[in-house]
């Protein structure tokens, strides 16, 4: 019986393990030894070169961009996204009718082309566009795109109003969760309305708070569409994300061994931040006594 649902439990994993295998560890595989290699991506080439891609990575201005503009991407999405999520979430929790309509409205950003977005968004910033008109009108004439701070705060925004529906339906389910009686009791205990989201609401929520900054801080990992059509990493590299090196190394500098090299360096820098942003987010949790 055990040998039999053993192999019942291995024909249902085996769509994902299949998965895993094709579109994971075979082009991790492939990347490895990528990396380690010339490859121009047209010519079937492989010269050796050591560790040298790696080496010239680290040395290089446009990976050091990379590496930091995530955390200040971070900096800017994650506190806004979180926010927003958290007040939408409470807004709609707190209606008695039309609350799914409320959220599929919040949430249909989520799944609109990032392309379109920002294109948009380029539409409206553009020198001409009736906005900048208004504001060169009044004597403010901004390059939106073209300084590092706001071109930096434009993609930030433009994720944060992409991604604030997704989050806030994962808050709200963690709202639904939270039994009336606590909020009861605490009344009963003195505990003022005021002081029922701080004390209370707050501190249940957060395991969906928790899933929440997880999934908002690897957002930051992975930012391509936005900056490949607003900015292309500019202005002077400002905007540069992991994503956007790997893509501008490999499919126009026709440096793929070199690309991979960075995407293992992406891979793990990701790992090893996300790894430590956990173990911070419980030991906050476990100090505030709300896990």
């Amino acid at each position: 019986m055990d040998q039999r649902n053993n192999r019942l439990g291995w024909l249902f994993t085996s769509p994902y393990l299949i998965y895993s295998v094709v579109f994971f560890f075979i082009p991790l595989i492939w990347t490895f030894f990528l990396s380690f290699t010339d490859w121009n991506l047209i010519k079937p080439v492989f010269n050796f070169k050591g560790i040298s891609n790696f080496t010239d990575a680290l040395q290089s201005p446009s990976v050091h961009a990379a590496f930091w503009n995530t955390y200040r991407f971070m900096l800017i999405f994650v506190p806004i996204v979180t926010a927003l999520a958290v007040g939408v979430a409470v807004l709609v929790h707190g209606l008695q009718r039309f609350k799914g309509l409320f959220l599929i409205g919040f949430f249909l950003p989520y799944l609109s082309s990032g392309v379109v977005s920002a294109l948009i968004v380029k539409g409206l910033l553009s020198y001409t566009s009736p906005v900048n008109t208004a504001l060169r009108s009044i004597g403010l004439d901004i390059d939106w795109l073209g300084t590092p701070f706001t071109a930096l705060m434009i993609v930030g925004l433009i994720l944060a109003w992409k991604f604030t529906g997704y989050y806030a339906l994962i808050i709200t389910s963690g709202l639904e969760s939270i039994d009336k009686e606590v909020y009861e009791a605490a009344a009963i205990d003195g505990v003022k309305d005021s002081q029922r989201f701080w004390r209370i609401t707050l501190p249940l929520l957060y395991p969906s708070l928790y899933t929440t900054l997880i999934l908002a801080f690897g957002v930051t990992f992975g930012i391509f569409t936005e900056v490949y059509q607003l900015t292309g990493g500019g202005p002077g590299n400002a905007t540069n994300t992991w994503q956007m090196e790997i893509f501008k190394q490999a499919f126009s500098n026709l440096q793929s061994g070199y690309a991979s090299a960075v995407a293992l360096l992406a891979s793990i820098a990701t790992f090893i931040s996300i790894y430590v942003i956990r173990k911070l987010l419980e030991v906050w949790g476990k100090r505030n006594g709300w896990v």
